[in-house]
């Protein structure tokens, strides 16, 4: 039998990986590590491609779509064909659980929606938003050392997610159920609620307090590096951490107005924000102390080396030279 989907919805840094562990501590669902299925599938040529790729990918397209123009049912046999490459993994990794929901949480699939409606319309949708500034200053510290030039210049998260997903809460052909980060911290177990009533399964607050469950499997893989560790069920303390940030430093809060000012003002209030609100929460601040300096935990001395190297490599010169010579020396090891 197919396995049954719940797929979590939402841009980097807006509580998707809180949610999928509050999902996951569920005694019917089986949640775990960010599997990337369905991004790679979605850009083999058909629906949408990538922009390289290690053999002619625009051939390849081109071939592909002829081919499936002379199937019996034509493109529907495609998506048939794609359904059933995601039923074997998933059903694989259900085989000999008590649960009756796969959940999968990849925040990429937020860009692929389109092609996700395509292939399960029948699964269950919870999709997750947050406020634009609170996410993308998350997004910035988490990875880039609060440097958001930096974390704009490699993810465009924005300009990106925004209108993506936007425009599938908008449309009306697949069932999904929304629910904003703010809400869901705030009263977590009346949210939990509405979001068990969407899915089909019934309430378990116990699940809120996600921490008490240790399962390896909901912990392992891509997600949040910090957060989520340091909590073991929701909490409003990173509500508002954007808010001091941008009050005490203008330069960001020019930047971030630039990125606010691109952005289709109907997409943000789809998304539960709107334009006329969506400062409020900086001009309601006040006065207020500076963010405290952040500790030099393991993670963020890791990303601090990784962000120096990057840098170094990108600016040219002998470092880069001298990486290029490790890779041709690796690539000859390798070699067949």
């Amino acid at each position: 039998m197919p396995p049954n989907m719940l797929f979590v919805i939402g841009a980097p840094r807006s509580g998707t990986t809180m949610l999928e562990r509050m999902l996951s501590a569920h005694a019917e669902i089986q949640g775990g590590p960010e599997p990337h299925l369905l991004t790679p599938l979605a850009h083999l040529g058909v629906w949408d491609k990538v922009d390289k790729a290690p053999y002619d990918h625009v051939l390849a397209a081109e071939s592909q779509k002829l081919f499936i123009s002379k199937l019996p049912h034509g493109e529907q046999d495609y998506w048939d064909a794609c359904r059933a490459y995601c039923d074997v993994l998933y059903g694989r990794y259900m085989e000999g659980r008590d649960e009756q929901l796969c959940l999968d949480k990849t925040p990429a699939y937020a860009l692929i929606l389109p092609f996700m409606m395509r292939v399960f319309p029948d699964a269950k949708y919870v999709v997750l938003t947050r406020h634009p500034l609170a996410m993308f200053s998350s997004f910035a510290n988490s990875f880039f050392d609060g440097d958001y030039e930096a974390a704009h210049g490699y993810n465009p998260l924005l300009k990106r997610y925004v209108p993506a997903m936007a425009a599938f809460l908008r449309q009306t052909e697949v069932p999904h159920h929304h629910v904003r980060y703010e809400d869901l911290v705030a009263s977590p177990e009346e949210r939990f609620q509405e979001i068990c009533e969407h899915i089909g399964v019934h309430f378990e607050a116990d699940a809120v307090n996600y921490g008490a469950k240790k399962d390896p499997a909901t912990t392992e893989g891509l997600g949040d590096p910090l957060g989520v560790q340091q909590h073991t069920r929701p909490s409003t303390a990173s509500t508002h951490k954007w808010v001091n940030e941008l009050v005490h430093d203008t330069n960001k809060r020019t930047f971030m107005e630039k990125l606010i000012a691109a952005l289709d003002p109907d997409d943000l209030a789809t998304l539960g924000y709107p334009i006329d609100e969506l400062w409020t929460p900086l001009e309601e601040a006040g006065s207020t102390s500076p963010p405290k300096a952040l500790g030099l935990s393991r993670y963020r001395v890791q990303r601090k080396f990784i962000m120096k190297l990057r840098n170094q490599a990108q600016r040219g010169g002998v470092f880069q030279g001298l990486l290029k010579k490790v890779r041709l020396v690796c690539d000859v090891l390798l070699r067949d």
